[in-house]
């Protein structure tokens, strides 16, 4: 699992992650990818290039949005195949965290 950073501007973060997001995984990720939701307020997470995702991945972005949430910020998910997002939805994940199928309203939902 391969984890990048892109500031946006206006204080809106968006973390790109590649691979699967199984124990193997999110473990590759997990401390970098707390710190930055300890660290910022608005995240935009991009699903787009994850393969698989497994309950330790799903555990992963909902205590990071926990994290970001006790600050007042928002996170999103932006764009997961169709397979991811039917895991999400099916555990209910999107209550959770709003997902977002392009870039614009995600950033837009994200904003302070």
């Amino acid at each position: 699992m391969e984890l990048a950073v892109e500031e946006i501007g206006n204080g809106v973060t968006r973390i790109v992650l590649d691979g699967r997001m199984d124990i193997a995984g999110a473990s590759a990720i997990d401390t970098r990818f707390s710190a930055l939701a300890g660290s910022r307020r608005s995240l935009v997470i991009d699903l787009a290039k994850v393969s698989f995702l497994a309950s330790m991945g799903i555990r992963l972005l909902v205590l990071g949005a926990k994290t970001v949430a006790s600050k007042g910020g928002k996170i999103v998910l932006l764009d997961p195949v169709p397979q991811i997002e039917s895991v999400l939805t099916t555990a209910g994940i999107d209550t959770v965290i709003p997902i977002h199928h392009d870039a614009a309203s995600a950033v837009a939902a994200v904003m302070l």
